[in-house]
């Protein structure tokens, strides 16, 4: 996932290769930041199922945990920006785990006193603290090389992003949705994952903040200006369209997985199994971005993107009108189509923005808010008319974002770069 890029154009234009030796070591520890956002935006999957229950939510209901975890970055990501902007990427990187760490210790009393709202609210503060992070360290990866691998490189560390994804499923198995069958007040299952989880990212926050990482700094000589209103960039625009819907499909998908897999005509598994299988959907991007930041060296990254949307679509199709593992496994083989989805929409709708490309990232950022919209649409349908069916929300926006991928304005940006 992405956040705003602040006075970033000079500094990529200033990197010729593709990774300078001394910032390695930094962007090895930044990888760090991706995997911990994985994980505790991979965890959500693992709480609605046991919030559902827990509350006897509807799936309406119990998709407000995604539109108050993604809501966040709509609501913070400009603020965020300017904070990072003005105390530098480290400090706001610090910033952001404290906050993470906040958030998850929140968590604790809400379970408490089972109060559902509270729930919310403490998922918000985590969020919070998510986007901050997401703030300092995107952009940090993208300047710590040349313009033209930044979409390689991008889906190299998300790759690390995914790896906390394709683990979370198997710790909220083990250590939350395990005990819906084992106590009354199940809610309270999840004080102490959380606050392990809080004290891990304290930790982490101590460590960078004693980090020595490299200040990089805007370079003297201006790129060329340009004039008139960002909005006139056809590319930008539909590129955040693209991120939109793709943050919310992806999101969506996973929401569900849990409560479809459970489904008799389906699997029928008891909700503690059904998430162990949520693990295969995001590793399944875990390895597709490996994959993709190989093929893509050889292959310009709108076809491959074109490709992917194709196939999740036909993923999800799929799932809708069969039953049984045919069903379950078409759905989870869209996490290997999603893989390379967020940092290529990402890369190709920053294409050739020049000084304007630091209030793209934003706009960009605040895309994702599609996190929080699109589930709560496919809970809507789910409830009215059933939970398989609902797939068909994600299904159409891979339709969308394939004709992104092959849209004039997309190949008009891209035409100085045979990478892209």
């Amino acid at each position: 996932m992405a956040g705003a890029f602040n006075n970033v154009s000079n500094e990529m234009k200033s990197n010729s290769s593709s990774i300078q030796p001394k910032y390695v070591s930094s962007l090895i520890w930044l990888t760090s930041l991706f995997f911990i956002w994985g994980f505790l935006t991979s965890l959500n999957d693992i709480l609605i199922p046991h919030l559902k229950q827990a509350f006897s939510l509807n799936y309406t209901q119990a998709m407000l945990i995604q539109s108050c975890f993604f809501g966040a970055y709509f609501i913070v990501s400009l603020p965020a920006g300017a904070l990072v902007k003005k105390i530098g990427y480290k400090n706001g990187i610090v910033v952001g785990l404290i906050g993470v760490a906040l958030g998850c210790i929140a968590i604790y009393p809400s379970a408490l006193v089972a109060s559902y709202p509270c729930f919310l609210a403490s998922l918000f503060l985590l969020a919070s603290g998510v986007t901050v992070l997401q703030v300092s360290a995107n952009p940090y990866v993208t300047i710590l090389g040349s313009p033209e691998t930044a979409s390689e490189r991008l889906t190299m560390t998300q790759a690390f992003n995914s790896l906390g994804t394709t683990i979370a499923p198997l710790f909220g198995a083990a250590f939350i949705l395990a005990s819906l069958t084992e106590t009354e007040n199940s809610v309270e299952s999840v004080q102490i994952p959380y606050m392990v989880i809080a004290l891990t990212v304290l930790l982490v926050a101590v460590l960078f903040y004693k980090l020595n990482l490299p200040q990089i700094e805007s370079q003297n000589d201006e790129p060329e200006i340009q004039t008139g209103s960002i909005f006139q960039h056809k590319h930008l625009v539909l590129g955040v369209i693209g991120l939109f819907l793709y943050v919310g499909a992806e999101v969506s998908i996973g929401s569900f997985l849990v409560n479809f897999i459970a489904e008799p005509h389906i699997a029928g598994l008891h909700e503690s199994q059904a998430a162990r299988y949520i693990a295969l959907y995001w590793g399944g991007a875990m390895i597709g971005r490996f994959i993709g930041s190989i093929i893509m060296r050889k292959v310009k990254a709108r076809y491959v993107l074109a490709f992917n949307s194709l196939a999740s679509m036909i993923c999800l199709l799929i799932a809708i009108n069969t039953q049984g593992y045919l069903a379950m496994y078409a759905v989870l083989l869209t996490g290997l189509c999603n893989s390379i989805m967020f940092p290529t929409i990402f890369s190709l709708s920053l294409v050739n923005l020049g000084s304007k490309t630091s209030q793209a990232s934003g706009l960009l950022c605040l895309a994702i808010v599609g996190g929080a919209i699109l589930p709560l649409l496919q809970g809507m349908v789910a409830d009215v008319w059933h939970v398989q069916i609902s797939f068909i929300v994600p299904a159409l926006c891979y339709i969308y974002i394939g004709f992104f991928a092959l849209s004039k304005p997309i190949r008009q940006a891209c035409s100085y770069s045979r990478q892209l």
